[in-house]
């Protein structure tokens, strides 16, 4: 199985920055791309932001200039930089991995993995 670790969260003031990592391990081929994703209460979960292997990006509008996703193909590791941090970026995050598992072209299985989630709280 591919596992994602995720760690980060906490509470932070308005304007306050804060750093999201996530971990991906097991048997992994490769990954083609990592994502992270919120949920606050009451609302859907919605797309923030999304790094693949060569680097390519994509943000959220409502994140865009704010949030940076960078990522380490060497250690499975996707980190998301959060500054000026609103209220309304309270929420669950989510980190997310997709691509394949196994030890060759071969044998090789694609996944979909989540990690647990983790509270971000922006607040006075």
């Amino acid at each position: 199985q591919v596992q994602l670790v995720e760690s980060g969260g906490g509470l932070v003031q308005p304007g306050g920055s804060l750093r999201l990592s996530c971990a991906a391990s097991g048997s992994i081929f490769s990954i083609n791309v990592m994502g992270w994703y919120r949920q606050a209460p009451g609302k859907q979960r919605e797309l923030v932001a999304a790094i693949t292997s060569p680097g390519n990006t994509n943000y959220a509008d409502s994140v865009k200039g704010r949030f940076a996703i960078s990522r380490d193909n060497a250690k499975n590791t996707v980190y998301l930089q959060m500054n000026s941090l609103k209220p309304e970026d309270t929420a669950v995050y989510y980190c997310n991995a997709e691509g394949y598992r196994g030890s060759s072209l071969i044998n090789r299985k694609s996944f979909s993995s989540w990690g647990q989630g983790t509270q971000v709280t922006v607040s006075s």
